[in-house]
């Protein structure tokens, strides 16, 4: 066993992710003997009680398809509420009915961008997943597609996966899905073979990703396992990337799949969710000087440094902050409407309080809030 794999092992909090693909017909409706395979998997991984496992599952809109008498996902959004509705209750109660076997119990989360960006909600977030491994359940996680709107959605589970690996502070992450691991070609050609390990971006620079599974039920490809991949080693997590059939030997550290070398260092705050996880509503366009204070001096945004407001928001919202150039340069939780700051362009918040009142002698944008985006 390599020392990679024997990390594997080693790891006590573990967020597993598995995709539509694997518990689902392709026609849509759960799987249940797919679904009991996975659960004998993870129950035995944490039977001895010292190992954690977070469930990352997709799965509800493809098991909403046939009650609904739909014989594809539909591409609509509103449609694609309904099956999640439908279908997210048949999920959670088929893994509280396969974890009980066991005498285990399951919580459902159901998460948007908005519980994870914002700090109020990052920290209840952390604190019910938290809350849940302390008592022993089993957290099945998955985003809240009855309400999320294309503005406020995490696109993928994947994604969704490597950010609350980084919110449980997850000593691994493995993803689950119906290919054995990221090939450097088209796996379904003579002549390419399985990439085992990958240390940094470098390793899979000359690699083409392909696009959506074959069944046809999810959102996701390799395309978003490796960028999910790249976001949790970034964080400090390392990942695994392997096939739902051999979720057992990944778990147990045994050479399937692709491991990902953790490329960054752990970190416990929420900046990776303001980053990765959020969609901004508009932007603020910096001079020079409000540039180098944020990206290089590590500071707050104030008034006196923006040149000028695009976009429509509110107090709270995420905003991209932008060279004069229109190259995004950071990214932030603003503090005023988008419809004040006008009025504040290029004034210090001396003269600003005088004026306005003490309520606008604060940042724009406050560094605890703030994340600056890699060139």
């Amino acid at each position: 066993m390599t020392v990679a794999r024997q990390q594997v092992t080693q790891a006590r909090r573990i967020v597993v992710k598995v995709g539509s693909s694997s518990l689902t017909t392709a026609a849509g409706g759960l799987d249940a003997d797919r679904v009991d395979a996975l659960v004998d998997v993870l129950a035995k991984v944490r039977s001895g009680g010292e190992r954690e496992i977070v469930l990352v599952s997709s799965g509800a809109i493809a098991a909403g398809l046939a009650p609904l008498g739909l014989a594809r996902r539909p591409k609509d959004l509103a449609r694609q509420q309904a099956a999640a509705s439908v279908g997210q209750g048949l999920l959670v109660a088929r893994y509280t009915a396969s974890f009980a076997r066991y005498g285990v119990r399951v919580g459902q989360v159901l998460l948007t961008t908005d519980d994870t960006s914002r700090r109020a909600h990052y920290r209840n977030a952390y604190r019910t997943l938290d809350q849940l491994l302390a008592m022993g359940a089993v957290p099945v996680v998955n985003e809240n597609d009855t309400v999320a709107t294309d503005e406020i959605r995490f696109g993928d589970n994947d994604r969704l996966a490597a950010l609350v690996a980084h919110l449980v502070r997850a000593d691994l992450l493995v993803l689950l899905s119906d290919v054995d691991g990221l090939y450097d070609g088209d796996p379904s050609r003579p002549g390419t073979s399985r990439i085992e390990e990958v240390r940094g971006p470098a390793d899979i620079a000359h690699v083409q990703i392909g696009s959506p599974g074959k069944a046809g039920v999810g959102t996701g490809g390799m395309v978003t396992k490796v960028e999910a991949a790249r976001i949790a080693a970034a964080a400090g997590v390392p990942v695994v990337l392997t096939s739902a059939s051999r979720a057992a030997d990944a778990l147990a550290g045994r050479a399937t799949g692709t491991y990902f070398h953790s490329t960054g260092r752990r970190s416990a705050d929420r900046l990776l969710w303001l980053a990765h996880a959020s969609t901004p509503q508009g932007a603020l366009i910096l001079d020079d000087g409000a540039v180098r204070a944020v990206v290089h001096g590590k500071k707050s945004l104030l008034a006196a440094g923006i040149a000028a407001v695009e976009g429509e928001f509110s107090a709270g919202d995420p905003v991209e902050l932008r060279d004069t150039a229109g190259h995004a340069v950071a990214r932030g939780l603003v503090n005023f409407d988008a419809k004040e700051i006008p009025q504040l362009l290029g004034r210090s918040t001396r003269e600003l309080a005088q004026e306005l009142g003490p309520a606008y002698e604060r940042e724009v944008v406050h560094r605890d809030d703030l994340v600056v985006l890699q060139p």
